[in-house]
């Protein structure tokens, strides 16, 4: 009776009722309830340990596991105790353990698992033209017509391969292939599981992204979500569509359309128990408004509530993705500049002790992000040349498509302050990146065209075709308006100012800079000279020098000069501060609030260098 209970409790999502019951069943059969009743006690525990797991009670859930585990009875009768297992695993970042009691339980089941180390090149071909030959001409409706399998061992080790999937894609990218030829060859041969949606949907998102054929993988991703639609597939559903929205659709779809279907199958996600693939698809939606260019203070509230929301489900993993997300977001407000430093580096020591690749490159392209919208050049590049290459972490997903398109500017801004064979090796660096972002704009992915203006017209500025980079600016600034990405017109405008400046034409400089002023602004990014200057005052009240304040009051009269607007307030105060000389007056306290109402101190070093030898920030 209370294993009835507990198991029509889960159903409806009240784990922590379920949970009761399954602990009152057990108390019932006593300590001899394994002798007593042996498949009502399996169930008890295996249902139980499934309800402290969604409800985050770890200790009562490890129990549970290892006293099924420890009990001499068939690998089958294991399975659920050990899928659940590998997903605690996995939520505390414990990958490599993750993986190895996968394949040891698929080897226990007699079943086929690769060795866990990279996988080469030659492998990942051969096993895909197998593929395609099983497939043939198949349609997604052929696909989704094929009969049920009806091998439970077959069923068992389908599941397995899926949460493999998963770890893989963190710490050792090129078993993924592997895996999704694994998971849809079974399909093929042996017929439709729970599983099979998710396999096809990973073979969608490698023909989508490293095969470069996103039409085919759309039509296997399509094929996932017509199998969704069979009876018995809702236990994969949430885990498909985050699949299919984040490493699918965005190649020949706007990035826009993903982010309500992500909020959805979130909140379904949650209604079924599938805690795992509801935050997953909560991570990704948060990282898609971020990569559109939505207001950073509605993105930032977000982002705080979701924190709260993967720390009461215990959900590691992605709460390191979210934490990592918010500081950059921060990072770009102007608060708490220092401490998000701070918190990043340790994100990434975290993901270095666990090996996790994919958390590390996400850190990296953050990190990067900052950098690129500040123009920090230097510190771009060397980000850049230490990370490596980022993109065999990212397989299939925006972050891969965003990432490329900064790394492509920074090695063009680094070849244009470059001479001779550094410049020679940045603008190859350049060619190569710019040549994947074309590549995928030819095959219709949308969400590259405005990228892949910007890139051609810095290419242009470095070659010194100045018509050519005024026409691909205006198309980067126009695509961008038209496509919604907030943050790249405004980044687009600032990279025109910059030019028409450097060509002597004040008119078109000053308008960019507006326009990009205006964008920054509605974004609620905290702008690059602010950013400039907060630092000039910081630097000046902390060596209390009048002659220091004499460099800062000059500098701003020269940014005035140039019609950067500047808050009023604070250049009165500087000016007052000017004619006072004293160091202990009501002035400097003002000083020190200005500086965190304009932002904070991040350490332009730039500035600070010109400061002390009597110069004009470069801003």
């Amino acid at each position: 009776m209370n294993l009835k209970a507990g198991v029509k409790a889960s159903e409806n999502a009240a784990f922590d009722t379920a949970k009761v019951y399954f602990e009152t069943g057990r108390e019932t059969l006593g300590s001899r309830g394994w002798e007593v009743d042996y498949r009502t006690m399996l169930d008890l525990c295996s249902h139980g340990a499934n309800a402290c797991f969604v409800t985050g009670d770890f200790d009562s859930m490890n129990e549970l596991i290892d006293e099924v585990l420890s009990k001499d009875i068939d690998t089958k009768e294991k399975y659920r105790v050990s899928e659940i297992k590998l997903k605690s695993l996995h939520n505390i970042g414990k990958f490599n353990e993750s993986i190895d009691a996968a394949l040891d339980f698929n080897r226990q089941l007699g079943l086929p698992a690769p060795k866990k180390k990279p996988a080469s090149t030659f492998t990942i071909i051969r096993e895909y033209i197998r593929v395609k030959r099983l497939l043939k001409n198949k349609t997604a409706e052929d696909i989704a017509n094929l009969p049920r399998l009806d091998d439970e061992r077959y069923e068992m080790g389908q599941r397995m391969n899926e949460h493999l999937a998963t770890c893989v894609y963190q710490v050792e990218p090129t078993m993924v292939p592997l895996i999704a030829f694994q998971s849809v060859t079974t399909t093929l041969k042996h017929g439709l599981s729970s599983s099979s949606p998710s396999g096809f949907a990973g073979l969608g998102l490698l023909l989508c992204g490293p095969f470069g054929k996103p039409h085919e993988g759309r039509e296997m991703a399509k094929a996932a979500e017509l199998i969704l639609e069979k009876p018995g597939m809702r236990s994969s559903a949430t885990y498909t569509k985050f699949l299919t929205q984040s490493f699918c659709y965005h190649w020949t779809l706007p990035l826009q359309d993903t982010i309500e279907p992500l909020l959805e199958w979130y909140q379904r996600g949650l209604e079924i128990g599938d805690t795992d693939s509801a935050c997953y698809c909560l991570n990704s939606r948060s990282y898609h408004i971020f990569f559109v260019g939505r207001a950073l203070d509605s993105i930032q509230k977000e982002l705080e509530a979701s924190i709260s929301v993967l720390t009461q489900l215990k959900q590691d993993e992605s709460l390191l993705h979210c934490i990592g997300l918010l500081t950059t977001v921060k990072k770009l407000r102007g608060i708490d500049d220092d401490a998000g430093d701070e918190i990043l580096d340790s994100i990434l020591a975290t993901a270095a002790s666990n090996r996790d690749s994919f958390l590390c490159a996400t850190v990296n392209l953050m990190k990067l992000e900052v950098f690129v919208f500040y123009q920090e050049w230097k510190n771009a590049v060397d980000l850049v040349r230490k990370a490596g290459n980022v993109r065999q972490f990212l397989i299939g997903s925006f972050h891969s498509v965003h990432y490329t398109f900064l790394e492509a500017l920074t090695y063009l801004k680094a070849a244009q302050s470059a001479s001779g064979w550094k410049k020679r090796q940045m603008k190859k660096c350049a060619h190569k990146t710019i040549h994947l972002i074309r590549g995928w704009a030819k095959r219709g992915n949308v969400n590259v065209v405005h990228h892949l203006f910007i890139l051609e017209a810095e290419h242009a500025v470095l070659n010194g075709k100045n018509r050519k980079a005024k026409e691909s600016f205006n198309a980067a600034i126009t695509t961008s308006s038209r496509n919604g990405f907030l943050h790249d017109r405004a980044l687009a405008h600032e990279l025109a100012s910059a030019h028409f400046r450097a060509q002597g034409d004040d008119y078109f400089g000053n308008y960019h800079i507006e326009c990009s002023r205006a964008c920054c602004q509605e974004w609620g990014v905290l702008e690059r000279d602010k950013k400039g200057i907060a630092y000039c005052v910081t630097r000046a009240v902390s060596i209390s020098s009048n002659l220091a304040y004499s460099r800062l009051y000059n500098s701003m009269r020269k940014l005035l000069s140039q019609r950067i607007i500047l808050r009023t307030r604070l250049v009165r105060a500087v000016e007052e501060w000017y004619s006072l000389y004293n160091p202990n007056s009501v002035m400097r306290q003002e000083l020190l609030g200005l500086n965190s109402e304009v932002g904070g101190k991040r350490g332009i070093v730039i500035v600070e260098e010109k400061i002390e030898k009597d110069s004009i920030p470069a801003i």
